[in-house]
C-alpha cells in the first residue's frame, strides 16, 4: 500500500476512534440532534439523525414537530418525529422516511418543538432537554434550526 494512502488511514481512523468520546464530552448537558445523512428511496426521502442525550437522565419518550422547507425558503409540510426512548449519556440514530419528498428539494428543517418530551422525572426535566437544552446541527448541507 502506498505510503500517503498508509498516513490518510491511520489519520483518518483515529479521528473516527475520538469523534464519539468527543462528541460526548461536547454534549453535556444537552440533548443533541444531528442530521446526519438524507438519501432517496423509492420517490420518498430517507432522513438520517444521530441522537445524543447528554442527560444523566433517560427520556422515556421524544416526539418533535418539523417543518420541512424546499431550497426557496416555501414550507413544503410539517410532520412529526418520534425519537423514541433516548437512554442517558448514549447516542442513538434514528431514521425517518417522509414519503413522496424528494431529497434534492429539501433546503431546511426547523424543529418547531416538542410534542411529548417524557423523563421518569419531573414534567419540567422533560421540558428542559426538549426545549430549553436541545443543541441542533446538520453534517450536510441541509440546514437544522430551531
Amino acid at each position: 500500500m502506498p505510503r500517503a494512502l498508509t498516513s490518510l488511514l491511520a489519520v483518518t481512523t483515529t479521528a473516527l476512534l475520538t469523534f464519539p468520546a468527543q462528541a460526548q464530552e461536547d454534549a453535556s448537558g444537552k440533548l443533541t440532534i444531528e442530521l446526519n445523512s438524507i438519501e432517496a428511496q423509492d420517490g420518498n426521502c430517507r432522513m438520517s439523525f444521530v441522537v445524543l442525550n447528554g442527560f444523566e437522565t433517560d427520556l422515556k419518550s421524544a416526539v418533535f414537530e418539523a417543518v420541512l422547507f424546499d431550497k426557496s425558503g416555501a414550507v413544503d409540510r410539517m410532520t412529526l418525529f418520534d425519537f423514541g426512548a433516548l437512554p442517558a449519556m448514549r447516542t442513538r440514530v434514528r431514521q425517518f422516511v417522509v414519503p413522496q419528498l424528494n431529497c434534492d428539494t429539501l433546503g431546511r428543517v426547523l424543529i418547531n418543538g416538542a410534542q411529548t418530551c417524557e423523563t421518569d422525572t419531573e414534567t419540567t426535566a422533560g421540558e428542559d432537554f426538549c426545549g430549553k437544552a436541545l443543541h441542533l446541527r446538520s453534517r450536510i448541507d441541509v440546514e437544522v434550526i430551531g
